[in-house]
């Protein structure tokens, strides 16, 4: 009698464990995270990936999964170059802009909303926070667009300079970062009146790629004609600090006529990783003062761009690596369906549950872990 308590007890813990195990699987594959990697994103080259939106698998070492077919064409009819690419949840679509074009595609069906051509052109884009307003950028001409993200219809123009170019949202949503690369100075809008309220600056030269840490105190830029970086103080306006890589030569790079064009703060904020086209090197320095220079890693292209997994422990240089961060290593290099190098200075990672996004990172390398990244 004993014996048959012992071996029913046994079935049904077996039971249970047996009734456990779908529901553990379920929600693994339910977690996905994706790295959307948007092409041509090296000028309008299509030797780096083609023409789409390519997506793979971050949980599976970064396999390729799919090509989302994209418009964006130059009036010739060959694909345009894409300019930036960003994320809004609420909406559950993805948006690339193009020189020409701004395009919305549905995250779930992977179908092309709409997409709308701008005078002026495009350049990179920043979305708001709760996921309804975008800062869009003229094509190195005088103004940025403010655009509502579901119609794609211009609330209204800001006059800055001469050449607006990128662009960042800040986490709150209050003000946005606009980046002229005719200007010395760091423009800060309101992103309520969308009026400009404050510069940063003036820097010692004009401004190109360029980061800010997770609590908006600080800005990290490149500027033309220096390999390094300079810091800003975004509460009262003037720069902190002139920082310049050691041990490397200073040359001709290929693309964007500048020597550092790409920073990043991993999301710890412990490192900021920066650029060198000449050398097709990543620079790895401290990520606070005295911002000491760490290490650098080679790369097999030269670098135009560089930003990071949510987590942090992926770095993605436009280059095609996928970095570990904590240990320097070269994991692997993105490949698409053909097996061939796919490198972009477009991309961003976007979770999800089930076939929902949930969750996005951003395509500049914002400091701070903050759960309302878009």
């Amino acid at each position: 009698m004993k014996s048959n308590l012992i071996f029913f007890l046994l079935l049904v813990y077996a039971g249970a464990i047996t009734a456990q195990a779908p529901a553990k699987t379920s929600a693994a594959i339910q977690n996905k995270r994706y790295l959307y990697v948007a092409t041509p994103g090296i000028r309008d080259y299509l030797g780096y990936g083609g023409h789409g939106i390519l997506v793979f698998d971050i949980n599976n070492n970064h396999r390729f999964v799919k090509r989302i077919s994209t418009q964006g064409f130059h009036p010739n009819g060959k694909p345009s170059n894409v300019k930036g690419i960003a994320v809004s949840i609420p909406l559950n679509s993805i948006y690339i802009t193009t020189l020409e074009s701004l395009q919305r595609i549905d995250l779930t069906t992977d179908k092309l909303v709409w997409e709308k051509k701008f005078e002026g052109g495009c350049d990179r884009m920043a979305i708001s926070p709760d996921g309804l307003m975008m800062y869009l950028p003229s094509l190195e001409n005088t103004f940025w667009n403010v655009v509502d993200c579901k119609t794609g219809d211009i609330i209204k123009k800001i006059t800055v300079y001469k050449r607006a170019h990128n662009t960042i949202y800040s986490r709150a949503g209050n003000l946005v970062y606009l980046d002229d690369i005719g200007s010395p100075w760091l423009y800060i809008a309101d992103a309520k009146q969308h009026e400009l309220t404050g510069k940063v600056g003036p820097f010692a030269n004009n401004i190109r790629p360029f980061t800010v840490n997770g609590k908006e105190t600080l800005v990290y830029v490149t500027v033309d004609s220096l390999l390094g970086f300079e810091v800003g103080d975004l509460q009262h306006g003037n720069k902190l600090a002139h920082v310049e890589v050691e041990g490397w030569e200073q040359g001709p790079v290929r693309r964007h006529g500048n020597p550092s064009h790409g920073i990043g703060l991993t999301p710890d904020e412990k490192e900021l990783w920066l650029c060198d086209g000449y050398n097709m090197r990543m620079h790895v320095f401290s990520g606070e003062a005295p911002y000491q220079q760490l290490t650098t890693i080679p790369l097999q292209d030269m670098p135009g761009w560089i930003t990071f997994s949510i987590d942090g422990r992926f770095a993605y240089p436009s280059s095609g690596e996928v970095i570990d961060v904590k240990t320097r290593a070269i994991l692997l290099h993105l490949k698409d369906e053909f097996n061939n190098n796919v490198a972009s200075e477009k991309m961003v990672e976007i979770q999800f549950n089930g076939n929902k996004p949930v969750r996005a990172g951003n395509q500049f390398g914002i400091g701070g872990k903050i759960p309302s990244d878009q």
